[in-house]
């Protein structure tokens, strides 16, 4: 899957990068996007002890401290045609998803997951067009849930999660929303739900 583009609230706290040389900061200053990405991804495969820890470590610690954790407000997620009541994406649900990635790609399984919750929470008892933007998003939430769902998996295996009592209230509010969420007495999200059913922890 392809990194995403990320907007990020601006009025989440920022957190003060350390100066790292002169030289380097000026090219993290002026780099772009891509460029950046080929680098990071050079740096990480280039097999150095502990640089993928490290990079891993300092991103999540990053994502703790901008505020990019915080659940979204469910109400910013679609938008209500008020003549037949049916649900369309918001562009704040694709930053949305964007940011769940950033997440659990960075192996933060159950934050991510709480990120997605709302998501599916906003579609319970809604409707929408079978073939239209609702439906292909939902798709890719689907996807979402099932590679957040793995990256849990291995947060677990790595012993990072602290509380697992609070872990296991996730996942059983995920089942819930998954469960509700229908169109035409159909599951909406068939491999997500299939993923959750199949998990043991």
């Amino acid at each position: 899957m392809p990194a995403p583009e990320i907007t990020v609230d601006p009025n989440y706290p920022r957190h003060k990068v350390k100066h790292v040389n002169l030289m380097v900061d000026t090219y993290l200053a002026n780099t772009t996007l891509e460029d950046l990405r080929c680098a990071v991804r050079g740096l990480l495969a280039s097999g150095t002890s502990g640089i993928a820890s490290a990079f891993s470590a300092a991103a999540r610690n990053h994502l703790y401290e901008s505020g990019a954790l915080i659940p979204p407000n469910l109400d910013s997620l679609f938008d209500r045609n008020v003549g037949n009541g049916e649900i369309t994406p918001t562009r704040t649900l694709r930053e949305v998803i964007a940011r769940a990635r950033t997440v659990y790609g960075i192996g933060l399984g159950f934050a991510s997951l709480e990120i997605l919750i709302p998501v599916v929470e906003a579609t319970i008892g809604a409707k929408w067009e079978r073939d239209g933007p609702t439906a292909e998003i939902l798709t890719e939430v689907d996807a979402d849930i099932v590679q957040a769902i793995q990256s849990c998996k291995e947060e677990l295996l790595s012993d990072r999660v602290k509380e697992r009592g609070a872990a296991r209230q996730i996942v059983n509010r995920l089942q819930r929303g998954v469960e509700d969420s229908t169109q035409e007495g159909a599951l909406v999200l068939e491999k997500a739900a299939d993923s959750i059913r199949h998990w043991k922890f």
